[in-house]
């Protein structure tokens, strides 16, 4: 199937999609299913790496995972883009050739398959994240407000009612805009006031109240990651991974624990979200502060994308932080360097200056709504709908219109799809070549006589990062030793054990600290005793959790 990122893929489209890039390089990419959603769909994971220089397993690898959240449609884009841009590029880019020869990519393109399903129907739903009734099982609808396509033209827009009290009033210089009514209550000429709504039903309507209860669906399946799980988190679930999404994710990533770095893809922000989510930088490892800075510096600079910690930078208020989430897991409890990747910064599109850390709980300055209702008219007339007439079935004679949020606030619009996207995949790679690379390096055989031999192997850390990746990986004791051990047929090894220990590695990101005077804490000596005919093969295993194994073979003579 043709797919050129320019609009987004139902489920039954990306499977097809999915197994017709597996069929056309089964050497590069497998597709297998690593759990079943909440709906019963398969969760699909693509394996991509250059199987002739070595399984998925044997070599250290990247994670990427997309649309946890239902409307976050932009983020399996990518994903995809990411897919596509490793087989495009394995024989032309010397990069992607590289990064897939010494490297595995492991890419889940959408999370959350139901709520993707929601989002795209015809008639479209508009919820967070997973499609299971939560917090109350049963699917009871609270009265009040609950947000669908009320006049079935397949959008998701707003609502306005007038009302003498309204806090919304039109724009002076353009009546199609809503915007917040001064603090004094003044409006110029007798202006109308407007209670705005999201378009939806009205259930138990009283005839004056409406209230705004939380979805029936109302789980986040972002906050149901067990680092920094609570209670007192909206929409965090029964308990840590009670949903079959995150579960599955939790198990498929634990499985693959060569994995050395993560990135969720969601919207929007267009920024690069980093942990702690929960702490200041000043109470992380300062070398893990100064290692995420300087893979931001290469992510800025392909994506155009700034970097902030969540805590420092968009936190709202500090004492209810946003716990739960992927990255914060992947690096407390495995100890790897976790993002967050927010695609699409509508206000930039239009101003060309960024939103500020805090759209996200202030929405836009009145001059950024403007400037994004111009744009939409020159480049996105879908984006903002003309109000018009509509005999709403609880509320009586309301007006429909406004912002069609899907396609201009959370998501760009279909022709800008791929170019917001693609620059990502080079970051994925860059991230990918970063990590701990383990080679043998040196090798040695000494004759002792008697059929006794003395075996040197020198392995080195070729990559930037440290065998065990990050300083908290370190300080906790989350990642194994390498460990290294020889064999053979008629071989025995004499004084010792045949598979020892050898430690952790540092990568080049180290030596930038050790004012060049660098020694050799990338590497390593192990050595034998062993006793075996002459011209026997000796075999030699490396093997490490995040790097993977390397092997060779010597002949004993």
């Amino acid at each position: 199937m043709d797919y050129g990122f320019d609009r987004y893929l139902r489920y039954d489209e990306l499977v097809e999609w999915l197994r017709g890039v597996e069929a056309a390089r089964p050497g590069l990419v497998s597709i297998e299913s690593y759990g079943t959603s909440h709906e019963g769909r398969d969760l699909l994971i693509a394996t991509v790496t250059d199987t002739s220089s070595g399984s998925h397993d044997t070599k250290p690898a990247h994670w990427v995972d997309a649309s946890i959240h239902a409307t976050e449609l932009t983020a399996t884009v990518a994903a995809c883009a990411l897919i596509d841009h490793l087989v495009s590029g394995h024989g032309r880019d010397e990069q992607v050739t590289l990064a897939l020869a010494t490297r595995t990519f492991y890419i889940v393109p959408r999370v959350n398959p139901d709520g993707a399903e929601w989002a795209l129907a015809d008639s479209p739903k508009f919820r967070r994240s997973s499609t299971r009734a939560w917090p109350w099982t049963d699917g009871h609808r609270w009265p009040g407000l609950h947000r669908e396509d009320v006049d079935g033209d397949g959008r998701l827009l707003q609502m306005r009612l007038a009302d003498p009290n309204g806090a919304w009033m039109p724009h002076p210089d353009d009546e199609r805009l809503m915007i917040p009514v001064p603090p004094d209550g003044r409006v110029t000429d007798g202006a109308p006031r407007y209670r705005l709504l999201a378009e939806g039903t009205i259930s138990e309507s009283d005839g004056f109240t409406i209230p705004t209860p939380s979805p029936v669906e109302g789980l986040d399946l972002n906050r149901n990651f067990p680092a920094g799980w609570g209670t007192s988190v909206p929409g965090s679930g029964d308990h840590p991974l009670s949903e079959p999404e995150i579960d599955a994710l939790v198990r498929a990533i634990v499985a693959r624990p060569n994995i050395c770095g993560s990135n969720a893809f969601h919207t929007s922000g267009g920024v690069l979200l980093r942990p702690s989510s929960t702490r200041p930088d000043s109470k992380v490892a300062p070398m893990d502060v100064w290692v995420w800075n300087q893979l931001a510096e290469r992510g800025t600079a392909l994506t155009g994308y700034p970097a902030h910690s969540v805590y420092e930078d968009f936190t709202w208020d500090p004492s209810e932080t946003m716990s739960g989430a992927a990255d914060d897991w992947t690096y407390e409890h495995l100890g790897v360097y976790g993002w967050t990747t927010e695609f699409w910064d509508i206000v930039h599109a239009a101003t060309g200056t960024k939103q500020s850390t805090h759209f996200w709980y202030t929405g836009p300055t009145v001059d950024e709504a403007i400037a994004v209702l111009r744009w939409c008219d020159d480049n996105h007339p879908e984006g903002h709908v003309d109000w018009y007439d509509f005999d709403h079935p609880q509320l009586g004679p309301v007006q429909l219109g406004g912002w069609n949020t899907l396609s201009t606030w959370t998501n760009p619009p279909l022709h800008l799809l791929h170019d917001e996207v693609a620059t990502h995949a080079d970051f994925a790679v860059y991230q990918a070549l970063s990590s701990p690379r383990l080679e043998i390096v040196h090798h040695a055989v000494e004759s002792l006589g008697d059929d006794m031999w003395r075996v040197e192997i020198g392995i080195a850390n070729t990559g930037w990062l440290p065998t065990d990746v990050s300083a908290l990986a370190r300080k906790e004791k989350l990642v194994a030793p390498i460990t290294a051990r020889v064999g053979g047929d008629g071989v025995t090894v004499i004084g010792s054990a045949g598979r020892v220990q050898l430690g952790q590695l540092d990568g080049r990101a180290a030596l930038r600290f050790r004012n060049g005077n660098d020694g050799t804490p990338d590497r390593v000596l192990a050595t034998w005793t062993v006793r075996a005919a002459s011209g026997s093969r000796l075999d030699v295993v490396v093997d490490h959790p995040r790097c993977g194994s390397v092997t060779t073979d010597l002949t004993l003579a």
